[in-house]
């Protein structure tokens, strides 16, 4: 009925049908033509299309120095790139964090990975979760891969809401340092490596010592670190590369974004869904 009303009409209701078919059956769910109509309309907006930051309540991504990112795409083993918006890259990036492993794999079926921006290449979703027990070993080794080719790559989750940060930072294919503060009664065993300058700067600025043992801190001296660090990601990502939720229309940029399909993409398909362009 939907798509009878796609192709027939009645006029008013055409927009609504596209939008509901996109929501219930995915791109599956249009026909040819309009899937060459939103391609279409993808292609159109790219002309003037610039960076916009990342945004959404639970944000993972991963971040490279460099602007090759087909050979990102071939390091990670990512397949069927599509060029898409920064509007519905967030779009699709956001849905897909709102979803957890508990509600099936296709949380992690796709990625964004950005044009080179300032000299970074960022690929963001859920599959790059550094933390989480789904994927924090494989996100991991993907760092210590990429950091061995570029000599650099970092790995981060910003829970927007206050639900915390992590990150992990690796050089020259080994893994520098792990760091979470989720609440997590368990994060403490996630932490690999010495704090990084940056850590040290900031528990030096709140007046704390600027190297520590959480098993030896008061409770206030903890207390005080944990609220900190939950907002830090993104200060942390600025501060030793380029931080995705600080790039802007003025970001100096080279290429386009794509959206791309991890192992589980490719294995299961991805979810329905409408989104911006």
């Amino acid at each position: 009925m939907l798509q009878e009303i796609r192709r027939a009409g009645p006029g008013r209701l055409r927009a609504a049908a596209l939008t509901v078919l996109a929501e219930m059956a995915g791109e599956n769910g249009l026909s040819a033509r309009d899937q060459a109509a939103v391609e279409r309309l993808i292609r159109i907006k790219l002309l003037g299309d610039r960076p916009e930051p990342l945004s959404g309540c639970w944000l993972h991504w991963i971040a490279v120095p460099t602007g090759d990112q087909r050979g990102i795409l071939d390091l990670l083993g990512l397949t069927q790139p599509r060029p898409v918006t920064f509007a519905l890259a967030n779009d699709v990036v956001d849905a897909d964090g709102h979803d957890g492993p508990a509600d099936g794999p296709g949380c992690f079926a796709r990625v964004f990975v950005s044009p080179e921006l300032d000299g970074w290449t960022f690929v963001a979703g859920r599959w790059c979760d550094p933390i989480g027990n789904e994927r924090a070993d494989e996100v991991l080794r993907a760092c210590e891969r990429l950091s061995a080719c570029y000599g650099r790559a970092q790995a981060f989750y910003y829970g927007a809401q206050g639900d915390g940060s992590a990150w992990v930072v690796a050089e020259q294919g080994a893994v520098i340092r792990r760091y979470s503060e989720t609440g997590d009664g368990d994060d403490h065993l996630l932490t690999i490596g010495s704090p990084l300058p940056y850590e040290r700067d900031r528990r030096v600025e709140l007046g704390l010592a600027p190297d520590w043992n959480a098993a030896h801190a008061s409770e206030d001296e903890e207390d005080e670190w944990q609220s900190a660090v939950f907002d830090m990601a993104p200060a942390l990502a600025q501060a030793i590369g380029l931080s995705p939720l600080a790039i802007g229309s003025d970001t100096p940029m080279h290429g386009t974004g794509v959206l791309a399909l991890t192992e589980y993409g490719t294995a299961d398909g991805v979810p329905p869904g409408a989104y911006s362009i």
